[in-house]
């Protein structure tokens, strides 16, 4: 094709990265879908009926399930979920266990986000003596955390790195329901403004749209060089032939 000349290292270059930003454009759509359907399968469980602690674990899919309790703490073992932040403070989640005393089963209740801005003392929170009414909510990772180490302090309460129900039910010496709950705004409640993605689906459309259109410069950028480099060549060879009419 005399009018289009890139040359062979653009070529190489456009033909490694054009596949690339189309895929990452795709895969932000795709991102975008699956939070789409996560924030309508929070919805829904939102409005559907609560679930008792005994349901939880029959239920084959109970991520978002909101859950009725009603009995009390066990202030004697208490878990700080390390390294949290809320508007670039750093803090613990305070994990509890709670008996229902309508089930008669446990559960890890978190009761949200506490500051802790000086390590030198303990953070502060304190735990409901009397018997409560509570409505939590179903919490499950999308995947297993990635871990620095699996070691764990000693003493009450507790500080740990991440959260494992199975260990922690061991360590506490209880057995209970193998989900976590997060507790739902109220006056047990700490901080509970719990974020259900990181990336609302709108953001992941702006990437995608970022990353169609860094593809698409980079296709007219390179339609460009060939031309502009097959004109200059065409160029060449005229001044070079005087005799060319």
């Amino acid at each position: 094709m005399s009018g289009f000349r890139p040359g062979l290292l653009p070529t190489l270059l456009v033909l490694a990265m054009l596949p690339v930003l189309v895929w990452l454009g795709f895969w932000q759509l795709e991102r975008g879908e699956q939070k789409r359907d996560l924030l309508a399968r929070q919805e829904a469980r939102q409005q559907a009926a609560p679930l008792s602690p005994e349901q939880i674990e029959s239920s084959a899919q109970p991520a978002f399930s909101r859950v009725h309790l009603q009995g009390r703490f066990d202030a004697e073992h208490s878990f700080l979920l390390d390294s949290r932040t809320r508007d670039g403070q750093v803090g613990v989640e305070l994990l509890q266990p709670f008996h229902d005393e309508l089930s008669d089963r446990w559960v890890m209740v978190n009761r949200g986000w506490i500051p802790w801005p000086d390590r030198r003392v303990p953070p502060a929170f304190d735990t409901p003596a009397q018997p409560l009414k509570l409505a939590a909510w179903i919490y499950v990772p999308p995947g297993k955390p990635f871990i620095f180490s699996h070691r764990t302090a000693e003493g009450w309460p507790r500080l740990i790195n991440h959260v494992d129900i199975e260990a922690m039910w061991q360590q506490a010496g209880r057995e209970g329901v193998i989900h976590e709950l997060r507790l739902e705004p109220g006056p047990s409640a700490y901080r509970a403004d719990w974020a259900i993605t990181s990336m609302r689906p709108s953001q992941h459309l702006g990437y995608a749209v970022q990353w169609f259109a860094m593809a698409a410069a980079l296709l007219a950028l390179f339609i460009y060089f060939g031309v502009h480099q097959a004109r200059e060549k065409h160029s060449d060879n005229d001044e070079s032939n005087p005799c060319r009419p």
